[in-house]
């Protein structure tokens, strides 16, 4: 849990997604569209990925992927971030954590 949140507040986007699931590659697809470089961690590709999705939960994550951490701080999953975008909001808070810089 420690490594988990040093990575995300050193990061200034991180998403937590998994190749199998289709929000996670929607939501990917997203920030990479707008230029964003985020720290990807494939939760089904790594070795300690279910006990990072077990953290997550903790987190109340729900469900545990996509989940997205903007700045350090928890946006959460594929709703929530395209709620933000179609707002207006998402960009400016790209752009306030340096992750965009139109």
């Amino acid at each position: 849990m420690e490594k988990l949140q040093k990575m995300i507040s050193e990061k200034s986007v991180v998403i937590f997604s998994k190749n199998s699931c289709c929000m996670s590659h929607t939501i990917k697809t997203l920030f990479l569209d707008f230029g964003v470089n985020p720290t990807i961690c494939e939760l089904d590709e790594i070795n300690r990925g279910k006990e990072i999705e077990q953290a997550l939960a903790q987190l109340d994550c729900s469900p545990t992927v996509p989940v997205v951490f903007i700045g350090g701080q928890l946006v959460s999953g594929a709703n929530q971030v395209m709620s933000l975008h179609l707002n207006r909001s998402l960009v400016p808070m790209l752009k306030r954590v340096g992750a965009l810089w139109l």
